[in-house]
């Protein structure tokens, strides 16, 4: 449970951004943060000091901002487990600067929920266009209407569709 505001901190970094960049900007963000991002550590830091490690003013402002909704109670990460995923979703997305996508990321990869389905993921979309020989880019309503086909499992979908993004792990 100790890895879900680290983990939610992390998908603030990544939000909007290609991979490698999402990645050295967080990395900035745990220097600054002096170790992994805590709510103790957030309450304390300003927006400045969350910015000279290359984020804008909105993900550093959500950053404090959600440090704040966890330190006083608007948002319970030790029932996260036991909720819906609407429930988390609504929860964490009360904070100003995280969405919806955020909200996916972390039921994702920090809840290990089976069934998100992140129709808005460039990469996903690019995923499965190039998994169905599509000329042109599918759009995010289509993909969740063909989402639907996968319901119960649209998570390992998804990671199917990045990993197709991402190239084969024998190339690297």
């Amino acid at each position: 449970m100790r890895d879900r505001f680290p983990s939610l901190v992390r998908s603030i970094s990544f939000q909007l951004l290609a991979t490698a960049a999402a990645t050295t900007i967080h990395r900035r963000v745990v220097d600054v943060c002096e170790g992994e991002p805590s709510v103790p550590t957030l309450l304390t830091m300003d927006v400045a000091r969350l910015r000279s490690a290359g984020l804008s003013r909105v993900k550093a402002e959500a950053m404090i901002e959600l440090a704040k909704h966890v330190d006083d109670g608007r948002i319970r990460l030790e029932r996260h487990g036991r909720m819906s995923d609407h429930e988390v979703i609504r929860e964490v997305t009360a904070v100003r600067g995280i969405g919806p996508w955020t909200a996916q990321m972390y039921l994702m990869f920090t809840l290990a929920r089976r069934d998100v389905w992140p129709a808005t993921d460039f990469g996903v979309r690019n995923g499965w266009s190039q998994l169905h020989g599509l000329d042109e880019m599918i759009d995010e309503r289509a993909l969740r209407d063909a989402g639907a086909a996968f319901e119960g499992y649209r998570s390992a979908v998804a990671h199917y569709c990045w990993r197709v993004v991402d190239g084969p792990v024998a190339d690297r």
